[in-house]
């Protein structure tokens, strides 16, 4: 890494991604000289703790980002869409967590083990993928070099976390709830949680019926690949699960591929770690994901549907809150400190 360091700001601290950044970038040991916590007025002046003393938390404004290096967006897309384009006009460099600018041309959408040169074209702004498709493609991906994945069937299982600490805080209090046999009103979920799964809880295209969880992992998927021939089709449930979303994947490649195959190209893969014990019936697992960086791979399988021997079945488990935002956002202000992509950017 360089041996300069940065004016960074968190926007979206007291959320459970930001707690996350802030986590990742003190046990990464990120090269800060100067720390920003930016929220809503309601908690300005609280603190949050970081290498070993408390940040008072700042409100939110069009002034925030006068001298800072690299901001860190997680606060939902409308506020990026408002203030991210306000901080690279004040010289910053923008690592988004919202939908805002995925799909946007301009804008890389970065997985660091996947597409890190991508970085290089940013103008201003990088975007963090959807939690559900950094952990469903980044254990793909040294497959797909190998051998081009022409198609991936992806059923989710997502964790409270994905939907924020408020979320989190309603499958507890319901739980406890029901369990001492009382009504428990939701507010954060359309559906009860405690004891449940539902459908994703974001809107439906009438036209398709996918939703637009689903639609995310389509399009950000062919984005990040650069194949926008690939076919995906998703189905995101939500399950009572804290934190670390799973996820049971299928995929067909473009020549025949065994499962041995598979496992020896995911054995050395950066960013995943091998869980596939069917002796011990030990495969990956939410519990076990949580806390970790890398994303958890096993019960890899030959789809016997598929007799033509090119589709194998896995299933996957990753922290939604780590590599699934928070980490995988500071891996990419990582790539942009060695390549030395601040300095060009206030050139």
């Amino acid at each position: 890494m360089s041996k300069n360091k940065y004016t960074v700001a968190v926007v979206g601290a007291t959320g459970a991604v930001g707690v996350e950044f802030l986590r990742c970038l003190e046990q990464r040991h990120f090269p800060v000289s100067e720390l920003r916590l930016l929220a809503s007025a309601r908690s300005r002046g609280k603190k949050l703790p970081f290498n070993g003393r408390g940040i008072a938390i700042e409100e939110l404004t069009e002034d925030s980002f006068k001298g800072v290096d690299i901001a860190f967006f997680s606060a939902g897309g409308a506020i990026s869409r408002k203030f991210a384009p306000m901080a690279v006009r004040a010289g910053a460099v923008v690592v988004d967590n919202s939908s805002a600018f995925r799909m946007d041309p301009d804008v890389p959408l970065i997985i660091p083990e996947v597409n890190p040169d991508a970085i290089d074209q940013h103008k201003g702004i990088l975007a963090n993928p959807n939690c559900s498709t950094i952990i469903a493609i980044t254990p793909l991906w040294p497959v797909h070099k190998q051998n081009r994945i022409r198609r991936l069937i992806a059923a989710t299982y997502q964790a409270a976390s994905g939907a924020g600490a408020a979320a989190m805080a309603e499958l507890v209090d319901s739980t406890r709830a029901h369990l001492e046999n009382r009504a428990y009103p939701s507010k954060v979920f359309p559906h009860p949680y405690a004891f449940n799964l539902f459908s994703h809880n974001s809107k439906i295209d009438a036209s398709s019926g996918y939703n637009e969880e689903e639609a995310k992992m389509f399009n950000e998927t062919r984005k990040i690949f650069g194949d926008p021939e690939i076919r995906v089709s998703a189905t995101c449930v939500r399950v009572p699960v804290l934190r670390a979303h799973s996820e049971a994947l299928t995929f067909e490649c473009e020549r025949p591929i065994t499962s041995q195959e598979v496992r020896d190209l995911l054995s050395h893969a950066p960013g995943v770690k091998l869980v596939d014990d069917p002796i011990k019936n030990y495969f990956p697992m939410p519990k076990d994901a949580t806390g970790q960086n890398d994303i958890l791979v096993g019960r890899i399988r030959q789809d016997i549907s598929d007799p033509s021997g090119k589709s194998i079945a896995l299933f996957v488990a990753g922290d939604q809150l780590l590599k699934g935002a928070a980490l995988n956002g500071v891996q990419i202000a990582e790539i942009l400190v060695k390549k030395g992509l601040f300095e060009k950017a206030h050139r």
